[in-house]
């Protein structure tokens, strides 16, 4: 699962251009993961941004790598399951996120490609074996990748946004708004407390799932 995927189908988002990177770290059973996205808020702007959101990966059970907890830093309920149901490693990955809240848990879905499309028989594949798990594929947002900005080297030509563990330092902040203007460290503002505040979906099913490869 190590590189870049990109987001070709994905539990109820308006963003589009999502790509995720999967790298290791220097802690054993430790990964991290990038998402990087064109954010539907600020892409109501003429600003050229990506939109960087970062977390942690870790694997309890090492005898079970495909079984592992995300945390990132936005998530006020705490770490989620991260569950890779289905993978070729060469061509598409299915994966099950499962967060526990205090009434519910909220679950998400999303299906990787190693290019910007996805053969359908792929598609439908992963779409059926989410189905298996109790996930409505007719939730999923089908995600753009055409029209998106270049990333020579990681960067564009405009802002970057890093939503990560040391994001919302009081120096961070400081930092985006300069550079980005009073107007975007609003956006930036308003993207945060959207985060921390809104629950899109509740689901009363446990997140504890059995999975064979």
């Amino acid at each position: 699962m190590l590189g870049v995927w990109y987001v070709i189908q994905k539990t109820s988002t308006a963003s589009h251009c999502i790509t995720y990177n999967f790298t290791r770290t220097a802690e054993p059973g430790t990964f991290e993961i990038e998402q990087v996205s064109q954010h539907f808020i600020l892409g109501l702007t003429p600003l050229d941004h990506d939109y960087r959101y970062k977390g942690v990966l870790t694997v309890p059970d090492p005898a079970v790598p495909a079984r592992m907890k995300v945390r990132f830093p936005l998530s006020v309920a705490g770490s989620a399951s991260y569950t890779v149901l289905a993978t070729d490693y060469d061509q598409y990955a299915a994966i099950f996120t499962c967060q526990k809240l205090a009434f519910a848990h909220r679950r998400s879905a999303t299906i990787l490609s190693r290019t910007k499309e996805l053969d359908k028989i792929f598609v439908d594949k992963m779409r059926l074996k989410l189905a298996s798990f109790g996930v409505d594929p007719y939730d999923l947002s089908i995600i753009s990748q055409s029209e998106c900005p270049g990333r020579p080297n990681g960067a564009t030509e405009g802002v970057d946004i890093n939503i990560n563990p040391d994001t919302f330092s009081t120096h961070n902040i400081g930092q985006v708004v300069r550079k980005t203007g009073g107007v975007i460290g609003q956006y930036l503002s308003f993207i945060y407390t959207s985060f921390t505040q809104v629950v899109k979906k509740h689901f009363p099913i446990p997140c504890s799932i059995n999975f064979y490869f």
